[in-house]
């Protein structure tokens, strides 16, 4: 089988330290090089340093990772050397280019969200629909092995009849120019650490997951969103309750309540590739631990990208699931309002 050629559209920090090296380490994949931006790609005027700084970066990706440097983003959407399109690129950039490698015939690998709006990412999966194209959101932590192994413990009666999921994913303040603060580049808390938030209830209470209520706070210094907290429920009545934030104490915890314990663990989102989690059951004032197995989500999640490269039934389930998280971030919003 020829390998699966991929190019990244902006040479960013997350395709340098966690795509790159996770992709040298899956067979089916080729990488072919990395695009920047020429001067008609930005929106609004760039000064000529910001460009030079650009090329930099790209550069550090060839001497380190080999392939080359791509000079404008079309360019390589149109290329006939690649197959599949990398867009690490703020969120309000998604729509643009993703919609462009779609209409160029080339798979796209998304980093969350898939889009800003639900509307938006209905687009783009009805054209990957019409071209029988894959579009891939990179929420890689639900492929972590932990998350298996612990909805194992639950089903084997680790905390009795479960009632409630409490979830948290939050951060302190980044600096300033970070694009999260930047509402006109897709930045706030619920698309950033709360989508998060949202994906995993949808894995934890499965397909018959809804909304029920949505709280949003932002500060006045900010033109977005910085903490919101949800509630949802699904048709046995299990709760599950998240908070979510990028101004404040680091989180990223799930515990589960039920009728004969409590289940914790605290690394739910953003287990590296050596950590070995350590998940905790509450039993009559006693604690015991369990060390789960390593993994690696970022692997898992290419594998995912390849694997809905070559199977139909594997790109309508991520369809499902990218249409199922953008209808939700919309009602996230909506409740909030109200």
């Amino acid at each position: 089988m020829e390998k699966i050629r991929i190019g990244i559209i902006c040479p960013s920090e997350i395709a340098f330290r966690r795509f790159l090296p996770s992709l040298q380490q899956e067979e089916a994949f080729v990488y072919t090089g990395v695009a920047i931006a020429d001067k008609s790609e930005w929106d609004g005027e760039v000064d000529d340093s910001v460009i030079k700084n650009e090329e930099a970066k790209a550069q550090s990706f060839v001497d380190t990772y080999g392939g080359k440097i791509f000079h404008g983003y079309m360019n390589m959407i149109c290329s006939d050397e690649i197959d599949v399109v990398y867009l690490p690129l703020p969120p309000a950039l998604h729509m643009r280019w993703a919609k462009a490698a779609l209409e160029n015939g080339k798979h796209v690998f998304v980093e969350k969200p898939s889009t800003t709006s639900y509307q938006d990412t209905k687009v783009l999966v009805d054209l990957a629909l019409s071209k029988g194209l894959a579009v891939h959101e990179n929420y890689m932590f639900q492929y972590h092995s932990q998350l298996s192994q612990i909805k194992e413990q639950l089903e084997n009666g680790a905390v009795g009849t479960i009632h409630s999921y409490h979830a948290r994913f939050g951060f302190p303040m980044r600096q300033a120019n970070d694009f999260r603060y930047n509402k006109a580049l897709g930045g706030g808390a619920l698309l950033d650490a709360g989508g998060y938030v949202i994906k995993l209830a949808t894995k934890m209470l499965g397909p018959t997951v809804q909304m029920i209520s949505c709280v949003m706070k932002d500060y006045s210094q900010f033109n977005v969103d910085m903490y919101g907290s949800y509630m949802f429920k699904n048709d046995r009545n299990e709760v599950f309750i998240g908070e979510y934030g990028m101004d404040c104490e680091y989180q990223c915890s799930l515990s589960v309540w039920g009728s004969s314990g409590i289940l914790s663990t605290d690394r739910i989102f953003t287990a590296p590739d050596q950590l070995q989690p350590i998940v905790k059951v509450l039993h009559n004032n006693e604690v015991s631990e369990t060390l789960l197995n390593e993994d690696s989500h970022f692997r898992k999640s290419i594998q995912m990208l390849a694997k809905a490269i070559h199977e139909d039934q594997t790109r309508k389930q991520l369809y499902e699931e990218i249409l199922l998280q953008a209808k939700l971030v919309d009602e996230a919003r909506s409740l909030a309002e109200n």
